[in-house]
Order: C-alpha cells, then structure tokens, then sequence
C-alpha cells in the first residue's frame, strides 16, 4: 500500500496541480509541499483542512481509502470539487446561503431598460 507522501502527490496529480500551486492553496511554501510529497516532514491538521478545501480526498491521503468513489469525484473540476467542499463543509445556515447564490447565479440575465 502506498505511503501517506505517495497519497498525497497522487491526489495532487489528480487535481492537476503543481506543487507551487497546491502549496499557494493549502498556505505553505513551495519546500514545504516538496517535503510532503517526499515523505521528508509530516502536514500538519491545518495544511490537511487546506487540502480537503481544495478538492483532494483527505480521507484518501491519510488511510488509503477514498471518501468516495473515483469516478464520481473525478468527473468534477478542480474548482467545483472546492465548491463542494466547501458547502459540505459549512452548518446549515451556511448551505442555504451557497444553495441561493447558485440560483440566484443561475437565473437567465435580464434585460435592462
């Protein structure tokens, strides 16, 4: 089975992010995230609380098994994977606030006079 660093650079791969551009999402630099996909040094529960916002199965880099199945998370972007997250992530009053500003969002542009 393969180690937690080797979990991590898969689910980053799978997000298609760069080290860079993972380590700017999760609030680390760009030596910390090599250390991490190296096995070097150990992320912290901040770093992981980062990662799960960015998309990336945390579930899935600390145990090997996936929080869900594969095909349902992949065939969603990087950024509607967040979105997800987020409102996942959130108390009630927070997910009735994202449900109404994706309908709101989602109404056809109206004219203006």
């Amino acid at each position: 089975m393969p180690e937690i660093y080797e979990r991590l650079q898969e689910e980053r791969k799978r997000l298609a992010l760069t080290q860079q551009e993972l380590a700017d999402l999760c609030g680390v630099g760009a030596r910390s995230q090599r250390n991490y996909e190296s096995g070097e040094r150990m992320p912290d529960a901040t770093y992981l609380a980062a990662l799960a916002a960015a998309g990336a199965d945390v579930l899935y880099v600390l145990t090997g098994n996936r929080s869900q199945p594969v095909a349902e998370v992949e065939t969603l972007s990087p950024r509607q994977r967040a979105l997800l997250s987020n409102y996942e992530n959130t108390d009630e009053a927070g997910k009735r606030v994202i449900e109404s500003t994706a309908d709101f969002a989602a109404q056809p542009k109206r004219k203006r006079a």
